[in-house]
């Protein structure tokens, strides 16, 4: 390996690699909506909004101003209300639990499989009662959960499914896209995701037409007419800026999800015979698109700090299970032990479209050390 390149850190993430490529048309469409003021809603998001839809397969993609509104959208439309209890996986970002909190439902909390870190739908089976309003599967680090479990929970009990797919943009169960099994789905075009905006962004996605109109309602203020407000919504709206990001990387995003799908091979090779470091697998019947790439170690902290120590920007998603947050304490520790195991372990090392081969090596080499 070349010396000079091991001394030269290596983000988690490289953002400025995939503005490169995208610079130049994006410029030129921003142009066009600068001269012709179309700044809130307009053709721009409308290309957007059809073009993602059509990407995934779902018959509408509303767009929304971030991720978190996405799923509380999605969460309303398909009715949920104060009161009624929602299934999710310890081990996710905070928002998904957030998006429940803030209808006024309660967030429940399952643990997870120790093979691929997804919502254990036993466990769902397990929580699931009369007062079950929704299960929320989360698409974790770019894989789909096995949602084709979970939707005969749901029926039975008479809730709904609505997926969290803002880490799966692309991702694909049986042939089938992350964010279009349950009635609804939010996603969030997070700078960092496989498909992220240049700011906040999200979208709904729905094949169901009342759905897809609610959700527009709500977060245009509760109104289709303007100052006639059939409903107390608020103000999420798909930003036009992004919509013109977004469709530009939208174009470029299955051959960036190959690349990424190729770093992992590639991490895997890198990894096969090296003790002490647990790698993702990848689900039967699953295409993954890699969002992160976690993997798992004893001493982890120690390990995550002899990373940064070389310029390897490793990180953890996520160090603290939602029922041990601060916001959700109430459920003491061993209520969920394969999430809190986990916790404990996980390490996302870095990946991204761009990486190369020898960024790669010089992370498992440091990796390797430090384990």
């Amino acid at each position: 390996m070349n010396p000079d390149v091991d001394l030269q850190p290596v983000p988690l993430v490289d953002l400025v690699a995939q503005q490169a490529e995208i610079h130049e048309e994006v410029m030129a469409e921003l142009a066009d909506v600068l001269s012709s003021a179309a700044f809130i809603g307009g053709p721009a998001v409308s290309a957007f909004e059809e073009a993602y839809a059509s990407f995934v397969g779902a018959r509408h993609c509303v767009g929304v101003a971030n991720g978190t509104d996405a799923l509380e959208l999605a969460l309303r439309a398909g009715g949920v209300r104060p009161g009624g209890e929602v299934i999710l996986p310890a081990n996710t970002f905070i928002a998904t639990a957030e998006a429940i909190s803030r209808i006024g439902a309660l967030p429940v909390p399952v643990d997870i499989d120790p093979a691929y870190l997804l919502i254990d739908p036993d466990a769902v089976a397990a929580a699931a009662t009369s007062r079950t309003q929704a299960i929320v599967p989360v698409h974790l680090f770019g894989q789909t959960a096995f949602v084709e479990r979970l939707i005969p929970v749901a029926n039975a009990c008479g809730a709904v499914v609505i997926e969290d797919a803002a880490q799966s943009q692309g991702a694909t169960r049986f042939g089938k896209h992350a964010g279009t099994w349950g009635l609804a789905a939010g996603t969030s075009f997070y700078p960092g995701k496989n498909l992220g905006a240049a700011g906040d962004a999200g979208a709904v996605l729905t094949d169901n037409p009342a759905v897809a109109a609610q959700v527009r309602l709500l977060g245009a203020h509760g109104s289709s007419e303007k100052y006639r407000h059939e409903a107390v919504g608020f103000n999420s709206r798909l930003d036009t800026v992004q919509a013109v990001v977004l469709k530009a990387k939208l174009a470029r995003l299955l051959s960036w999800n190959l690349r990424r799908r190729a770093a992992a091979e590639r991490y895997a090779a890198l990894l096969a015979d090296v003790p002490g470091v647990q790698f993702p697998l990848e689900a039967p019947g699953n295409v993954d698109v890699w969002h992160l790439y976690v993997v798992r170690v004893q001493h982890r902290d120690q390990v995550l700090a002899a990373l940064h120590r070389a310029g390897i920007q490793a990180g953890i998603h996520y160090p603290v299970p939602v029922h041990m947050s601060g916001a959700y304490a109430g459920a003491s520790s061993g209520s969920f032990p394969v999430a809190e195991e986990a916790a404990g372990q996980i390490l996302s090392l870095p990946l991204f479209p761009h990486i190369t081969e020898q960024q790669q090596e010089r992370v498992v080499e440091v990796l390797v050390e430090a384990t």
